[in-house]
């Protein structure tokens, strides 16, 4: 694993352990047994941003782009997809006892997000789960992702 848990002090410090390649496999609940497949890569732009593309097979699920950084003293994530969506996250990673944890959300009136990505042991698989909730009480499941990492 590129950056392994424990060896470093910053939340985006931790997020080098994203840094390459990736194929991704899953589904969402609003698409019934479809099995979504598609590519993400993370790429470091002067140390100081992460920048992740990601695509999809499945022409229902946005192709998008999304920029990570420090920002005012906060990690945060702005995020933009092939169907003109923009959105602001809040983000963390935090390293557990035997993997990293990766944790982005946005607690917006109407639609707020959250998603978490955790590390496989040897740090080449991560799995990810996303929910959403439209009044902030009630959560419900969204896109689900295992990331295997190709370079």
């Amino acid at each position: 694993m590129t950056g392994s848990p424990g060896n470093e002090s910053s939340p985006l410090e931790l997020l080098r352990a994203l840094t390459g390649s990736w194929t991704t496999e899953g589904s969402h609940p609003l698409l019934p047994g479809a099995v979504l497949r598609g590519q993400a890569t993370f790429e470091w732009l002067d140390g100081r941003f992460l920048i992740w593309r990601s695509s999809c097979d499945h022409p229902d699920i946005p192709d998008a782009v999304a920029v990570i950084g420090v920002i005012d003293d906060q990690l945060s994530m702005h995020y933009f997809d092939s169907r003109g969506v923009h959105r602001v996250y809040l983000v963390d990673a935090a390293p557990g006892t035997t993997s990293l944890t990766w944790r982005f959300w946005r607690d917006d009136p109407g639609f707020s997000q959250r998603f978490t990505g955790t590390f496989g042991a040897g740090g080449d698989t991560l799995d990810t789960r996303g929910q959403f909730s439209r009044d902030g009480v009630t959560w419900e499941d969204d896109l689900a992702l295992t990331y295997r990492r190709t370079t």
